[in-house]
């Protein structure tokens, strides 16, 4: 079992040399989880494949454990902006136009390297597979009851707690299906309007009015 230490950055990137090393040591991180897998990944590995030395890597990681930590942290806040991008005017939109637009966003910010994502979803082990990491369902929950809240009188659900936590793992299984498990059958365009007419549904809204 990881401890506490071994999961943390040995320091802090102040310099801009510094947080470029960090930055190479991440996405060197990333290349080597999505090609050889967690088990397969190794310090020396990541090392060679960002070009610096293993003592420079030991500078700033103490482990293979806290390299994945702090690339889990970065790939959520990726994914936190995207949605945040993509989401934007959802507030201001009809009911219907709403739940479309976050749908919309949802995916994308799954797209934000989803073979990464299902690295750090499905071969991470725990206990320290979720350490460190920038909590996307408490963002997307809370921002999914603002929407709620928004059209409180267009919508059916009397509890927006339940509501908010029962659409965003319905939207995340359907979008890991279309997205990060790359089912062949259906292309995301076509699930992206099911999910959408799922959502919909249970709201009680109708999706052809905006």
């Amino acid at each position: 079992m990881a401890t506490t230490s071994a999961l943390k950055p040995r320091k802090a990137p102040r310099q801009a040399r510094s947080k470029a090393t960090v930055d190479v040591l991440l996405d060197a991180t990333a290349r080597v989880l999505v090609s050889d897998g967690y088990a397969g990944a190794s310090t020396n590995r990541i090392a060679e494949k960002a070009g610096v030395s293993i003592g420079s890597l030991y500078q700033y990681f103490p482990s293979k454990q806290a390299l994945v930590t702090a690339l889990r942290r970065r790939h959520a806040e990726q994914m936190l902006a995207m949605l945040a991008h993509m989401g934007a005017g959802a507030a201001e939109a009809s009911a219907a136009d709403a739940v479309k637009i976050l749908v919309h966003a949802v995916i994308a910010a799954h797209r934000v390297d989803p073979q990464l994502h299902r690295v750090l979803g499905q071969e991470v082990p725990r206990p320290y597979a979720t350490d460190g990491r920038t909590d996307i369902e408490s963002d997307m929950r809370a921002l999914t009851k603002t929407l709620l809240q928004a059209h409180r009188a267009h919508i059916l659900p009397p509890d927006l707690d339940l509501a908010s936590l029962m659409l965003f793992h319905t939207v995340e299984s359907l979008v890991h299906a279309a997205v990060i498990d790359g089912r062949p059958a259906f292309t995301v365009d076509i699930l992206e309007q099911e999910i959408c007419t799922v959502v919909l549904r249970y709201l009680g809204l109708d999706q052809n009015k905006n």
